[in-house]
């Protein structure tokens, strides 16, 4: 069976996460879009560049799992290709708890993120690229939250409880697990 799903939120929604256990439950391939598109020394490749590496790491495989969406650089580009779209449209508490535990434990440990790239404590939390203003920026932009609901199959999660009451509604893993 072909199934291709595009998991969206801002960051602290627990996307990777999510799409991680749901490629697991579908045994299917889960694809991290934020490996593919954060080179060496946070370097970002141009959108033609990264529609290659999409057609080639993502869109040729037959089933897949994939976190994000890079809408603000390929436009409908992931969910065009998907099957299903879900939606973790969290309250703004719960994602900056998690952001804030995120980037502190990986601060604390130094965690290599992609391509030999860590967060910093700056990029975390100054700056108009932050991550924590980057995350506030785009939980307020109403146009791109109503831009997700025009997905032909969209499931849209609004609380941790709905989140694990779909989840578990899927494939169940694998005897053992």
């Amino acid at each position: 069976m072909t199934r291709t799903v595009c998991v969206v939120g801002t960051s602290g929604s627990g996307k990777t996460t999510f799409a991680r256990e749901l490629a697991e439950r579908l045994q299917i391939p889960h694809v991290e879009l934020d490996a593919l598109h954060h080179g060496p020394n946070w370097r970002q490749p141009s959108a033609e560049e990264f529609r290659e590496t999409l057609e080639r790491e993502l869109f040729a495989r037959d089933s897949w799992v994939c976190c994000s969406a890079y809408h603000h650089k390929v436009g409908d580009l992931v969910p065009s290709h998907a099957d299903t779209l879900v939606w973790l449209d969290l309250p703004l508490r719960v994602k900056l708890w998690r952001l804030y535990r995120r980037t502190a434990s990986r601060l604390v440990r130094r965690t290599e993120l992609w391509n030999g790239n860590r967060e910093s404590l700056r990029s975390a939390f100054w700056g108009r690229e932050s991550l924590f203003g980057w995350m506030l920026a785009r939980h307020f932009d109403d146009a791109r939250s109503e831009h997700w609901l025009q997905h032909p199959h969209v499931v849209r999660l609004r609380s941790t409880r709905e989140v694990r009451r779909w989840l578990e509604e899927q494939a169940p893993r694998p005897a053992g697990e």
